[in-house]
């Protein structure tokens, strides 16, 4: 599929979608609670897609209504199959965990985009649990086990490896204590895990730098959990509204514990005009200033805060990037590639993205990474002649309706 984008003028109001991140939690605790949950308005994507299919394979019951997912969780059952989880690093890394729980052998494989992903310290941090579980060329192995006690792990390759373990802790023989062993990257994912999981009735205790955490073995307890709406996908509709006119994006929780909310205080810096109100953010055409930013806490947003720093007087450095060659793609080489077609100048420089601000112009873009294409989507909004984004389909994997939602903020697009 092909999203063909033309210079636009934009205007509008827009509901931003569910928040990616929380679903995926809620319907985790939610299998992990013996009972009857609701997981209320959850983002319905391919990646949140991968862990309801991963679920149901392991002998939990969802049923979906309208814009309720009912979870009936608390009894695991060893699959009859392989375990796909697609491209979603989030599922794979979660699910590695959770399958320490159940009394038989898990095998979890995925796309080789996935695969390619450093998982090796989660597998060594379960072992030290007394988990049975190895790494192969094209799966990960899992039998149960899972003990508990003490164990170590890096805090700065995944975030994803610290809530995996933290989700499976309450279901220790004994205490399980987590230190890390570097400073911890991502921190507000950890949070939002530890949130979610507060909501089910389990308590982590955590050291005010998030080093180390004590879980003492604890029940999930079923809920009715309502998963607020994603900042950041939110924070494309934002950049959206600064550069190419108006838009007012609705639904979004202000207090928020999503790690690019932090979209707000960089498009302020920015020097972009931005209005909050209790539940919605307007943000409309700005002469962009450029900025100095770490992204160690929010690596999501980086491909959205590269196009708002294109459009930026002045040069622009980003760091705290590098792991951002880790995602779905190697998200620092695809935007100094898509920015240079469309003649933006870059230069990567220790751990620092730096860019030059001018006008773009159109260009091919060709990404299979769902927040590089949508990055390019907007820059197109703004740019001289027409940007084809090859790939387009690629925005289900946390935005379906992306392309859509542009169409109905009147952006001049095309979508075949």
């Amino acid at each position: 599929m092909e999203a063909i984008i033309q210079k636009s003028k934009i205007y509008g109001e827009i509901k931003a979608p569910a928040s990616k991140s929380y679903t995926h939690r809620a319907l985790i605790c939610a299998a992990l609670a013996k009972g009857k949950s609701k997981i209320i308005s959850p983002l319905i994507s391919d990646d949140t897609g991968a862990t309801l299919d991963v679920l149901k394979k392991i002998g939990i019951s969802v049923k979906k209504k309208k814009e309720i997912w009912e979870v009936k969780g608390g009894n695991f059952s060893v699959p009859k199959q392989d375990l796909f989880c697609r491209e979603s690093g989030t599922t794979f890394r979660f699910m590695i965990a959770i399958c320490s729980l159940i009394k038989g052998k898990c095998q979890l494989t995925g796309e080789i985009s996935l695969l390619k992903r450093p998982i090796k310290p989660l597998i060594n941090a379960l072992q030290n649990l007394g988990v049975d579980c190895e790494e192969k060329i094209s799966s990960v192995v899992v039998e149960n086990n899972f003990v508990g006690g003490k164990t170590k792990i890096k805090g700065d390759i995944s975030s994803q490896f610290i809530s995996a373990l933290l989700l499976i802790a309450p279901f220790s023989q004994k205490q399980t204590e987590l230190k890390l062993t570097t400073v911890l990257e991502s921190k507000p994912y950890v949070l939002m895990t530890i949130d979610v999981q507060k909501k089910f009735g389990v308590k982590v205790k955590h050291s005010n730098n998030l080093r180390k955490f004590l879980i003492q073995k604890q029940r999930y307890k079923p809920c009715n959990y309502f998963v607020e709406s994603d900042w950041s996908s939110a924070a494309f509709l934002l950049a959206i509204g600064v550069l190419a006119g108006k838009t007012e994006v609705k639904n979004l929780n202000i207090k928020s514990a999503q790690a690019d909310k932090e979209i707000i205080n960089i498009l302020e810096k920015m020097g972009a005009k931005i209005k909050t109100r209790k539940n919605a953010v307007i943000a409309e055409k700005s002469k962009l200033k450029s900025i100095k930013i770490d992204i160690s806490d929010c690596p999501d947003i980086f491909p959205i805060i590269c196009v708002l720093c294109s459009q930026a007087k002045g040069k622009s450095e980003i760091s705290g990037i590098k792991r951002l060659v880790l995602k779905e793609s190697n998200r620092i080489k695809e935007m100094e590639k898509g920015l240079a077609r469309m003649m933006i100048k870059t230069k990567t420089r220790n751990n620092k993205f730096i860019i030059w601000g001018s006008k773009p112009r159109g260009a091919v873009i060709s990404s299979i990474d769902h927040r590089i294409a949508m990055a390019f989507g907007v820059l197109g909004l703004v740019a001289e002649e027409r940007t084809i984004i090859k790939n387009a389909e690629c925005v289900s994997k946390s935005f379906p309706e992306f392309w859509e939602h542009l169409i109905y903020l009147k952006a001049n697009i095309n979508v075949n």
